[in-house]
This record gives structure tokens, C-alpha cells and sequence, in this order.
């Protein structure tokens, strides 16, 4: 006997079971589609956004996040299960479309029958197997979130729905597979039933039902398997489920610009309003985002504001937002989300890096806090207001005279640009590397590493202005926008052909958000430029065998994927590195970052102490920085958390200056 089975078997595949079984799907699917359709009228009330250019690209990352669910393996517990449910639950829907596409299409119509012999035996137990992992995994989901519940994990009406009818769905298809395998393949096909293993079971488990029970017993089960896939399909624009099609549709949406970049908001055209107050405010991809949200709080675990008792998780921004999308009264963006959430963040993307549902939570708070700054003049203290107030009179937030800017170089070899043009590097040194005294070691540093290497720097002094990052990332976008063209005009007049800087967000800043202002320079940061030194052998070290532990600054790691280079130069300086078990994309921020190194940490405890505590649990005493921002938090960090004389922190120029050879130069 052929092997093969009878579709529909005991159900009939007449006009009394196809016309009210597809009259029910289509009513199903149009009610998804109206739902659908209305929440797309939420997404319009956003602004315009271009998210469809390079489409091969964004149908590249869909189909790789999808199929391949990349970003959702990010996490490897919970991932893997949701991974292995995924791929369980395609193989059975594209099992449920085959059997109907051979008995109502092919077969119907043509007589074809293409499930039957090896390729139905072979289909029978990838759906067995299929349909067992997916029960497996959902068990395990269903403990996680019940069970083990890890905090702030808070089950919702949403996941009791999904879950039971997951449930349901998948159990009562192995029960009818069961019941007709009793009634039929137990004697006939014994043979053949061997291809279904989990059928066999429950079938050998209602083999003692005589056939006329088992036969009412299939066809009940029949028809309730249908209605629960029917109040699936309908559950969706309702619940959780939608993610299935708005996740999905995040990847073909996500940003396809440099990592992190913002949109540069044009300050003399006629808008009334800048930033964003209320829906209207924001871009339908925003809005979108608020669906696409799994609340999987993957987010709210790396959020470092949020590790140390502040209010703010990105899980909960989306949140907020959406219900605010999703009501018809009048909106306030920042009562939905609270002033203390907002300016607690530190725009350290952790949240967007591990998002499996490719949210783009930064963005959203950096306009929310431009409307509050350029429409309102609020910021979240008075020292901000003083360190504002310096940058707009001198040039740097830390209220230094602007002709004292180049006075860290003096008797070093380095040359003004305003004596002599000629150099192969512009150094941009940054506010905290011209003034701070801890910081003024990190610039003379650079500047005698390089000299030793034969380079020729140049740095603008008192023309060089602040880079303009912590007050954009505050909000001010007017202000960095001043001193964006003001710096640009500077170093383009002077004909530079490179930048280098040791600070990752004047890096940052330079390389990516400046080249909406018209700036076109090739810009590097100084561990990488260093690390090409030491690789063609331009610059010396000897080794000395030293412990130590590295920290990823967020602006040189998340945001530009710069890993391996300052591993490297510690390494060719003898370093033994200690890593850290928040590392690299999981790296834990300093504290500085989204303007936060103006303010004053005034709620929870100290993201920076946090930081060297960890540091300090690797037992290597030494703490390498490569950003003069991340150096003077963790200076205040290890006195914060009394660590004097067992941890001290040290940027990666000190090292490699300590271990510069006698014949380099």
C-alpha cells in the first residue's frame, strides 16, 4: 500500500465542510486585515519617514532576522527557545498549507497528489518533530514566565491569551492525529505510523475507544482545532501576536545609515515647534516601533539607569508612547513619560543593540528632550544650565577661557594650524583633554606617541570649539548645530586632510553627525590610528607583563564596533586583560553619555561606581579606558565605591607611552 493518507478523513470534502470551513478563514483573515488597516491609521499620525530606499538591503536583514531569527539568538536561553518555536511553527504552518494546497488545489482540480510515498514519510515526521518542539519550548517559555518569572518581567492578559492558545492549537492537533491513527494507520499502515511518533502515541493511547467514539472524537476535535486557528488569526491586531507581522516588518524598516546616527533638524526653516511634545511630533517608524514591542525587557536588563534605581526603562518608554498613540484625546509626550525617565538616559544604545524587535528607543528620547530644551528651556539641573552657558561664551562646558584651550601643548611637538598648515593629522583634543588636568595626559600623551612614530600633528587651539555631542544629546540642537559650523568652517579652511581625536564622542560626532553639516574629512579614533602604528612598525613598545581589565566605551564600541584595536594595543603593550562579564556590544555604560557628564547624578546610586565595582570584581587592579569622558567618571567611580589602592583607572595612552621602546623615534 502506497504510503500516503486520506485528507480530510472523516470530516467529508464537500460543499458542506469547504464553504463554511473557507467562509470562516476569509472572515478571519478580513477581520485581520480591517484591524490592520486601522492600525495603520495610528501609525499616520507621525510624520513622513523614508524607510523603503535600498530595498534589496532591508529584504536582506528581513529575511535574515526572520528565518534565521539573528536577533532574537542574541540571548541565548530564551532566544534559542523562541528560535526553536519559531522554526517549529513554520514547519507546521507550511505542513497546514501543503495539505491544503494538494486537497483543495491539485488534487481537486488535477487529480495530483504529491504527499505520499518517501516525501509523505519524510513530511509526516518533520511535522511530528516540529510540532513536539514547539510544545516543548512553549513549556519552557510558559515556566519562565510564570514560574522563574524574572523580575521585571510582568505577564500580561496578552500572554495568558497567546499562550493557551498556542497550547491548545498544537495538543489538539496531535489529538486528532492520534484519533484518526487509531482509527485507521494502528491497523492498516502500522508501518507507516512509525513516521509519525508523537501521533503513535496518543493513538496507541485511544486505542481502546471503539472506532465510532473515535470517529466523533476526531471530528469534534476537527472542528475545534479549526476554531481555535480561526480566533488566532483573529487575535492578532489584539494582542502580542501582531508582532508577528510588526517585527518582522522592523527589519525591513530599520535604519540603514551610520550606527546611532540622529536626524539633523533643520533650525532655520519655518517650524513652529521643535522636538516632540506630543504623537503628531514623532515619525510613523516611532509610532510603528510601539507594535512592534515584544516587552521581552531585554532593554530594561542592560539599561544602566535603570540598574541603578532610576526611573527609566526604554521597555516602558515604548510603552507609554504607545498607549499615548493609541488614544484620541489631546497628548503630552513627557507627562507619558516622566522628566526624570528622560533625562536619566545616557544614550548608550544597549537597549537598541540587544532589541530583538529592532526598536529605536534613543532617538525617540533625544526628541522628546529637544522639545523640552529648545521650546520649553528646561534641563534636568541649574549645573547644566552654567555648562550651557559656558559653551555658548567660551567654547567648552567646563567655563575655561577659550584662549587657554591650546596651553596643554606647550613645549610639546605639536603645531598650531594658525602658524603652520602643513601636518599630516589634525589632533581635535576635545574639551575634557584641554582642560582637566587628568585628561591633559591623555592629549600630551597622543602627541609623543606620534612623535615617536614620525607624524606631524597639528590641533587648532583656541579655534578648536566643543564638538557639540553632550549638548545635542541633552537636546540643544541648536547649539551644536552653532558649533558644528563653526568647527567645520575651521578645519575645512585650513585644507586637513585627516582627523584623528581620542574622544569616542567627539569620534563619533565628527565621523557620523557631521557629515549632514557639510563635513567630509576622514576622521579616526586614536586607538585604531595607534594600532595601524604599531602594526607597520612605525611605532615601538616593549612588553611588560601586566594585569588589567578593559572597558568598551559605549561611542567607540556600540556605536562604531571598535572591539579589537585597544585590546590589541594593551596586548602589544603586555597586558594581560581580564575581561569583564559586561564586555564589548554588552558592555556597561560609564555614566557620561546623552549629556549626563554636565549633570549631576541626583537619583538611585552611581552608574560609574557600578562600572568599577565589576572592574573590580576581575581582581586586576588596573582599569583601562580609551575615552576621557568614561576616565574621569571612573576616577569619581572607584572613590565612590572606596576602591582606593585596589583599582585605579588608566586610559590606553599612559600604557603604551609607559612602554614606548628606547628606540622608537
Amino acid at each position: 500500500m502506497e504510503a500516503t493518507r486520506e485528507l480530510y478523513w472523516n470530516i467529508g470534502h464537500g460543499a458542506a465542510v469547504l464553504v463554511p470551513m473557507y467562509l470562516i478563514t476569509f472572515a478571519a483573515l478580513a477581520l485581520l486585515g480591517y484591524y490592520g488597516y486601522q492600525r495603520l491609521r495610528i501609525y499616520r499620525k507621525g510624520k513622513p519617514l523614508n524607510r523603503t530606499d535600498n530595498r534589496s538591503a532591508r529584504i536582506s536583514m528581513l529575511v535574515k532576522n526572520v528565518l534565521l531569527q539573528s536577533r532574537v539568538l542574541k540571548v541565548k536561553g530564551p532566544g534559542f527557545a523562541h528560535g526553536f518555536f519559531f522554526w517549529s511553527f513554520a514547519a507546521l504552518f507550511a505542513g497546514t498549507i501543503l495539505v491544503a494546497l494538494q486537497a483543495d488545489g491539485t488534487d481537486l482540480f488535477f487529480g495530483v497528489r504529491f504527499l505520499t510515498g518517501t516525501f509523505y514519510k519524510v513530511f509526516s515526521l518533520v511535522l511530528d518533530v516540529a510540532g513536539l518542539a514547539a510544545l516543548i519550548t512553549l513549556a519552557g517559555l510558559f515556566v519562565r514566565r510564570y514560574l522563574v518569572r524574572p523580575d521585571g518581567l510582568e505577564p500580561t492578559r496578552d500572554d495568558a491569551v497567546m499562550h493557551c492558545l498556542l497550547f491548545a492549537i498544537i495538543l489538539t492537533g496531535f489529538l486528532i492525529e492520534g484519533a484518526r491513527m487509531a482509527a485507521t494507520e494502528l491497523v492498516q499502515q502500522p508501518d507507516l505510523a512509525l513516521w509519525s511518533p508523537v501521533g503513535l502515541l496518543v493513538a496507541k493511547a485511544l486505542a481502546g475507544l471503539q472506532s465510532e467514539n473515535l470517529s466523533q472524537l476526531h471530528r469534534g476535535l476537527w472542528w475545534f482545532h479549526f476554531a481555535l486557528v480561526a480566533a488566532f488569526i483573529c487575535a492578532i491586531p489584539f494582542t502580542k501576536f501582531r508582532h508577528i507581522f510588526t517585527t518582522s516588518a522592523n527589519y525591513f524598516f530599520a535604519p540603514l545609515g551610520p550606527k546611532g546616527a540622529l536626524v539633523t533638524v533643520d533650525m532655520e526653516g519655518d517650524a513652529e515647534s521643535f522636538g516632540a511634545a506630543k504623537i503628531g511630533d514623532m515619525t510613523w517608524k516611532d509610532i510603528f516601533d510601539t507594535d512592534a514591542c515584544t516587552k521581552c525587557k531585554r532593554c530594561q536588563d542592560r539599561c544602566p539607569a535603570h540598574a541603578t534605581e532610576k526611573p527609566l526603562s526604554p521597555m516602558k518608554v515604548i510603552s507609554q508612547l504607545g498607549e499615548v498613540a493609541r488614544e484620541t484625546v489631546e497628548d503630552n509626550l513627557v507627562e507619558a513619560v516622566g522628566k526624570d525617565a528622560l533625562w536619566s538616559c545616557t544614550t548608550c544604545r544597549a537597549c537598541q543593540e540587544i532589541c530583538p524587535a529592532a526598536i529605536e528607543h534613543v532617538n525617540k528620547v533625544v526628541d522628546i528632550r529637544r522639545n523640552l530644551v529648545l521650546m520649553e528651556g528646561e534641563f534636568p539641573g541649574d549645573e547644566v544650565v552654567t555648562a550651557m552657558g559656558n559653551v555658548e561664551v567660551n567654547g567648552n562646558p567646563l567655563g575655561m577661557s577659550f584662549a587657554s584651550r591650546g596651553d596643554w601643548a606647550e613645549g610639546l611637538p605639536v603645531t598650531q594650524l594658525s602658524d603652520d598648515a602643513e601636518v599630516d593629522i589634525l589632533y581635535f583634543v576635545g574639551c575634557y583633554a584641554s582642560f582637566d588636568k587628568r585628561n591633559i595626559k591623555v592629549a600630551t600623551n597622543f602627541v609623543k606617541l606620534c612623535a615617536a612614530a614620525g607624524i606631524k600633528v597639528g590641533i587648532l587651539g583656541k579655534e578648536e570649539k566643543c564638538c557639540g555631542e553632550p549638548m545635542r544629546k541633552l537636546g540643544n540642537e541648536y547649539l551644536y548645530q552653532t558649533l558644528a559650523t563653526e568647527n567645520i568652517e575651521t578645519i575645512k579652511g585650513y585644507g586637513v586632510k585627516k582627523v584623528v581625536t581620542a574622544c569616542p564622542h567627539c569620534f563619533n560626532t565628527l565621523a557620523k553627525d557631521y557629515r549632514n553639516l557639510g563635513f567630509d574629512i576622514e576622521t579616526e579614533h586614536y586607538t585604531t590610528y595607534l594600532e595601524r602604528l604599531v602594526t607597520e612598525g612605525k611605532l615601538k613598545l616593549d612588553k611588560g607583563a601586566f594585569e588589567c581589565t578593559y572597558h568598551d566605551s559605549c561611542y567607540l564600541g556600540r556605536y562604531n564596533e571598535t572591539y579589537q584595536a585597544p585590546r590589541s594595543l594593551v596586548q602589544a603593550a603586555g597586558g594581560n586583560i581580564r575581561e569583564m562579564e559586561r564586555k564589548e556590544a554588552e558592555s556597561f555604560c560609564c555614566g557620561a553619555g546623552g549629556g549626563r557628564i554636565m549633570a549631576e547624578e541626583k537619583l538611585g546610586s552611581r552608574i560609574s561606581v557600578k562600572r568599577v565595582q565589576m572592574a573590580a570584581a576581575t581582581g586586576a587592579g588596573v582599569l583601562v579606558s580609551n575615552c576621557p569622558f568614561c576616565l574621569t567618571m571612573f576616577e569619581d567611580g572607584v572613590k565612590g565605591a572606596e576602591l582606593e589602592g585596589l583599582l585605579v583607572a588608566r586610559d590606553v595612552s599612559e600604557i603604551l607611552l609607559e612602554r614606548l621602546s628606547p628606540q622608537a623615534g
